[in-house]
């Protein structure tokens, strides 16, 4: 069997493309990794050669982002989803530690990931409030309001963290700025899971990041976290019970995943590995300036197309807000949606069909999406346009 392939032209949003000099790779050390004679997707997550894709993966990790030595990068089982749970358990647990109370977490809701997260909050029994909802302010998910619109508490001792989606995937917004000012000394928590090292971050401004590997970084069944240390000194779980509070399932245990260098259970070597290609394909490319400047060219192509069109298209998110790893639209006539999204597949563009919940489009172009296959899916958007205007 060949390991060459056609190169695709897939926007979908997740799980996505990956560069195909990493699945190449990954290909053979999934039958003969390091020459040890097993894959590795085989070898124990404890064996020499296990611990050695856990750290070199952070190692990578670390060099990219350039995480300061004030913060520790650790991997879960799971997806995003997973950190809505384990966010609130232990960002709780922390702030109990810290001040003997279980504080307040307030969530930004500017989509359908940072609704869903608030909700499991509520579920987890931590009584969220909400910072802003831009459903509630705007009238749709498609705007990031300013902060004067925010419901921000004079006294800030009481709030525990902060949460926001970076990066919403469904309703295709993403934050331009850091609006957090107005919370200091307020620990940030950052679901990156869409945008995750698609542009440079300061990670000293946050608390806790975390992000679902099937975007940017690799392959589904992983979370990469990046916590500030001192997050991890946390309640003990009778502390936490005495006070009627959820204590964390210990394979979401963030102390317990650190101190066990990610590997408390079987954590899924070959996904790791996937991760540590991608991270090295990043820096051999030049690194996340030259990762986001590629980014921006790609997504400013796609929109200038669709704005050229506003009697076939609409563009439901405000200009300031527009995501640049998922751009969302609809077809004015809706009756065309078919023929567009046929049309596509046989030019070999897949993936552009929205998500169920909000119908229309979405062209995702992550990471791995090449200025090549965003030019031809400009040159479709254009063609579609010019028959049916």
């Amino acid at each position: 069997m060949s390991l060459e392939r056609e190169e695709p032209n897939y926007f979908g949003a997740g799980p996505a493309l990956l560069p195909t000099p990493v699945l190449q790779q990954a290909a053979k050390d999934l039958l003969n990794y390091e020459n040890i004679g097993l894959g590795a997707g085989e070898i124990s997550h404890r064996s020499k050669a296990g611990a050695s894709i856990i750290d070199e993966t952070k190692e990578s990790l670390k060099s990219l982002l350039n995480i300061p030595d004030t913060h520790e990068v650790f991997f879960l089982q799971g997806g995003g989803t997973t950190g809505f749970s384990s966010v609130a358990a232990n960002l709780t647990a922390a702030f109990v530690k810290k001040t003997g109370k279980p504080g307040t977490p307030y969530y930004v809701i500017d989509g359908t990931w940072s609704k869903k997260s608030y909700e499991e909050a509520e579920r987890m029994g931590v009584h969220p409030k909400v910072a802003v909802n831009s459903k509630e302010v705007d009238g749709k998910f498609g705007t990031i309001p300013p902060t004067d619109k925010w419901n921000i508490p004079e006294n800030l001792e009481d709030v525990s963290y902060v949460y926001y989606c970076d990066n919403e995937t469904v309703n295709g917004v993403e934050f331009r700025q850091f609006p957090f000012e107005k919370f200091p000394g307020v620990e940030i928590v950052a679901d990156m899971s869409s945008n995750f090292l698609s542009k440079p971050v300061d990670v000293s401004k946050y608390g806790l990041i975390f992000a679902g590997a099937q975007k940017n970084v690799g392959i589904a069944g992983i979370t990469i976290y990046i916590i500030k240390k001192s997050l991890l000194d946390q309640a003990t779980p009778d502390t936490l019970k005495d006070m009627g509070l959820s204590v964390v399932p210990i394979a979401f245990d963030y102390p317990t995943a650190v101190k066990n260098d990610s590997a408390y259970n079987t954590i899924p070597t070959f996904t790791v590995h996937i991760v540590n290609l991608v991270l090295k394909h990043l820096i051999a490319k030049g690194g996340l300036l030259k990762q986001e400047e590629e980014n921006i060219k790609k997504a400013e192509s796609v929109y200038a197309v669709l704005d050229k069109y506003p009697n076939v298209y609409n563009l439901p998110v405000e200009k300031s807000a527009r995501s640049r790893m998922n751009v969302v639209f609809t077809i004015k006539d809706g009756s065309l949606d078919s023929e567009f999204l046929e049309g596509a597949e046989k030019q070999k563009l897949s993936g552009l069909k929205g998500h169920r919940s909000v119908g229309g489009m979405r062209a995702s172009l992550y990471n791995a999406v090449t200025l090549k296959s965003t030019q031809l899916l400009c040159e479709y958007i254009e063609n579609f346009a010019q028959k049916h205007q």
